[in-house]
């Protein structure tokens, strides 16, 4: 549908009001004269002009009854009026075929006799225009007719529909139907409503995925929260009952209250920097990051949990000027997330391959196991919270289940992305990137 200003819009109903009376006037008056002049039309001229001859030349029988009389019926006949004055302004004779003279044409002329005047006389004629008067104000009233309703259809009505959706909005109502016009500052209006709709959808159904996933997070926390501190009442308690009764058992039940600890600080320390990774607007730290020291020292710190499975870590290459601009703390924890689930999903006496180079304007880094790779349902849902594959939420191997969560939120928060996949040898692939650093030196 083409649209139009509504300035364009007044324009052309302003032309509509002028143009169609005087359509209707012309059309009427082409319809009665079988012409176009506007002149007296010739018939009325013919008539006029016999009836001046007839009373000019009967000067002598203006008082005559059986003159007036013929002059009457005359008159009558041709729908005329007159009216006969002495040079004195006095009446000699009068006719009008109606009473009513509202609609009639005088024309007027003066009778002389020996150079003097003998009286003067004027005729009636109907007025031709009445039908073209009426044939326009009927065009008017029609021209007014058409631009109300095109007014009340594409303008009013649109209107309304819009003001009662904008209620239904206001209201909490999403869902409505917006009028199609083809008025130009309408069409915008609509399309701005539709716009604003569409948004607050989005924005209403990101809000319910949010509270979705956060009472997922509340409820899955307190899951992990509630198994390490269970296991780790009871084992304070059996030290304080005194059942653990020799050195050999005391020293067994710290150390479980130890792990269960170091997993409680885990737990903790993980929603912690997932909560400040997807909730808060958190400020990087930027300095110039080595990213290859960077891997070696997460190396390090997992080395001895490594070797508890003789796992090794084997540094296939690391290239030179690896060099990015980041937060290191973040950056190295997410290295160590990596790490850490390779190091849980790696079988006893596994391999770690690790690999960081520069390739354009990136630095790339990519984390290699021996496991069993990941699913095909592992590849979708991996970076999901809280999803740690398994189908029971076994501790020894699944972790929070928010530590790639966390990796990959680090990562893009740096300019970069995380994509995992199965190595063509087999084993889970991690492979990550980060806009490389350059210096101006």
């Amino acid at each position: 549908m083409r649209s139009i200003r509504i300035r364009t819009f007044s324009i052309l109903s302003l032309l509509l009001i002028l143009m169609l009376p005087w359509v209707f006037y012309v059309t009427a008056h082409l319809l009665t004269t079988k012409s176009l002049s506007f002149d007296t039309n010739e018939a009325q001229k013919e008539d006029l002009k016999k009836m001046s001859h007839f009373i000019e030349t009967n000067t002598e029988n203006w008082s005559d009854p059986k003159w007036q009389d013929d002059l009457r019926g005359k008159l009558q006949a041709l729908d005329m009026g007159v009216e006969i004055l002495t040079d004195s302004n006095q009446e000699v004779f009068q006719f009008f075929p109606e009473e009513d003279r509202s609609f009639t044409r005088v024309e007027q002329f003066s009778i002389m006799q020996d150079g003097l005047l003998f009286g003067r006389v004027m005729i009636f004629q109907p007025n031709s225009r009445v039908v073209e008067m009426i044939a326009a104000f009927a065009g008017l009233l029609l021209a007014f007719f058409i631009i109300g309703y095109v007014m009340r259809r594409f303008i009013l009505k649109p209107l309304e529909k819009m003001s009662l959706a904008v209620r239904q909005v206001a209201e909490g109502d999403l869902d409505v139907q917006l009028p199609e016009s083809p008025i130009k500052e309408i069409t915008e209006v609509h399309g701005g409503i539709q716009i604003m709709t569409d948004s607050l959808q989005e924005s209403m159904q990101k809000q319910v995925e949010l509270e979705g996933e956060r009472r997922f997070i509340i409820a899955a926390v307190a899951h992990d929260l509630r198994t390490p501190l269970f296991a780790l009442r009871g084992y304070l308690d059996g030290l304080e009952k005194g059942i653990a009764d020799s050195p050999d058992k005391q020293a067994k039940y710290l150390a479980v209250c130890k792990e269960k600890s170091a997993q409680l600080a885990r737990l903790v320390e993980d929603l912690f920097t997932f909560t400040k990774t997807e909730y808060l607007e958190m400020e990087l730290k930027k300095n110039t990051v080595n990213l290859p020291i960077l891997l070696k020292k997460s190396i390090d710190s997992l080395n001895p949990l490594a070797k508890q499975n003789n796992i090794s870590f084997i540094a296939n290459y690391f290239g030179d000027d690896c060099m990015i601009m980041g937060d290191s703390y973040l950056l190295e924890r997410a290295i160590n997330n990596l790490l850490d689930n390779a190091v849980r999903h790696t079988p006893h006496s596994g391999k770690i391959f690790i690999q960081c180079y520069k390739d354009g304007n990136r630095v790339v880094f990519t984390v290699q196991d021996t496991g069993k790779g990941f699913s095909s349902e592992e590849i979708h849902r991996v970076f999901d919270p809280l999803y740690r594959g398994e189908a029971s939420r076994n501790r020894s191997t699944g972790g929070v289940g928010l530590g790639l969560t966390i990796a990959r939120r680090v990562v893009r928060q740096h300019g970069g992305d995380l994509v995992v996949d199965n190595h063509s040898e087999g084993g889970a692939l991690i492979k990550g990137c980060i806009p490389a650093h350059c210096s101006n030196a």
